[in-house]
């Protein structure tokens, strides 16, 4: 029996189509090498983009072939939807008396002694129900796509028991069957050592024998991080931790340089897909992560929530890395969790192109999530769209966050209007 196929919808006129197409993964951009689109429209089929073009010539072939239209009558510049890559949407409780805390000069050390810190937000989601989980980070990404994100990495690691990091996985796993967010789970368990275990080899050889063969066997996760930092896990053991993941079929991340350097060299060695944070890299961690092919995430979010310089992405962008930007969404370093925003901030301070920093919000991001199926609005990509009110897509960066998405579509289903 044949299926009748899906109609088509011209979408437009636009008053632009940023693609992001023909762009090389890594290295510096130009916005001259931008391919911007003039008074034009994109034909969707079902999740898919089929066509970008010239409106009226696609006006014609929709009129002759009896697509469904949906005319846009108003200036409006379209781009691919953004990526997040890196987030920790997935947590109970709030840490703002952290905040105040550092921000009157408590060192990260005291915060922790004095209840606060990471484990003060894993007992929060412990005490968590499932359903308390699912509801907060329903709620989360509800903002996120509001917000322009049509695809989001959540990682794990506020439970640091098997039972724990389950429950977070299946909360992710959950949220992403209903939403239309995607959401990409990460396993995060080797966030830092639990209370229960002590010493840090002993709980990561838990999580290989326990935990991780369950996440697999459940398809609840397809990547494993870990927090590689004098707090957390050393380069020895994330490095055997690493390998072993990947023996099981994970594909690995690593949190990477952020104090102290070191995890970017592991990230090289175990040619993991990203190495997230890096604001402490050099030159040769830089070389490092080049030469083994790893995507340089970094996170200007953690930054601002900790009152600390950004990442180098100036300088690693001209050694000729791919860096994506994310938000580290999180509790306690990066509460803001606002993409856009923060990207601009990023551009502002590091002097990115405007090109280097969409890039790092789409197709580049796309690549540290080893997803080549969107960041680009080309033939055969998934039709995450989102539009800007503006006719010139300089307005984007321009308004630093404060202009927001008048349109979003998400797998071609129109998800808002203003």
């Amino acid at each position: 029996m044949n299926s009748t196929p899906e109609p088509r919808t011209l979408v437009g006129p636009f008053s632009q189509v940023l693609t992001m197409a023909g762009l090389p993964l890594a290295g510096p951009l130009t916005d001259d090498q931008l391919e911007i689109k003039a008074e034009a429209g994109v034909v969707i089929q079902g999740e898919k983009v089929v066509q970008v073009g010239p409106y009226q010539a696609l006006l014609q072939e929709a009129e002759a072939n009896q697509y469904l239209l949906h005319k846009i009558d108003q200036p409006l510049v379209l781009v691919p939807g953004f990526i997040d890559a890196h987030t920790h949407l997935c947590f109970a409780g709030s840490r703002a008396n952290d905040y105040a805390l550092r921000v009157a000069g408590k060192s990260y050390l005291e915060i922790a002694r004095s209840g606060g810190g990471i484990l003060d937000t894993v007992s929060k989601t412990r005490a968590a129900s499932l359903p308390d989980l699912v509801a907060s980070l329903q709620t989360r990404c509800d903002r996120h796509l509001a917000q322009g994100v049509t695809t989001c990495e959540v990682k794990s690691g506020y439970g640091l028991t098997v039972e724990e990091e389950l429950k977070m996985l299946q909360a992710i796993d959950q949220v992403n069957r209903q939403h239309a967010l995607d959401l990409i789970p990460t396993c995060l368990a080797a966030h830092m050592r639990p209370p229960e275990f002590s010493e840090a080899g002993v709980y990561l050889q838990h999580l290989i024998q326990e935990l991780l063969p369950q996440v697999k066997a459940q398809g609840l996760a397809q990547r494993v991080d870990i927090f590689i930092e004098e707090t957390a896990f050393s380069e020895e053991e994330a490095e055997h931790y690493l390998i072993a993941a990947q023996e099981l079929g994970f594909a690995l991340t690593v949190h990477a340089d952020q104090f102290s350097t070191g995890g970017s060299s592991i990230a090289a060695k175990v040619k993991a897909t990203s190495a997230d944070h890096l604001e402490a890299s050099g030159t040769p961690e830089m070389a490092q992560l080049k030469e083994a092919g790893v995507v340089a995430t970094v996170l200007p979010g953690a930054s601002l929530g900790l009152g600390m310089h950004y990442a180098p992405a100036r300088q690693m962008l001209d050694a000729g890395l791919c860096v994506a930007i994310a938000t580290d969404w999180n509790p306690g370093s990066a509460p803001m969790g606002d993409l856009l925003l923060q990207a601009a901030l990023l551009g502002a301070g590091q002097k990115l192109t405007l090109a280097e920093t969409l890039a790092g919000i789409t197709f580049r991001a796309a690549h540290a999530l080893r997803l080549e199926d969107r960041g680009q609005l080309v033939p055969a990509s998934l039709a995450d769209m989102i539009a800007f009110p503006a006719d010139n897509y300089q307005e984007i960066l321009y308004h630093q966050g404060q202009l927001k998405p008048q349109f979003i579509w998400k797998r071609g289903q129109l998800q808002n209007q203003k």
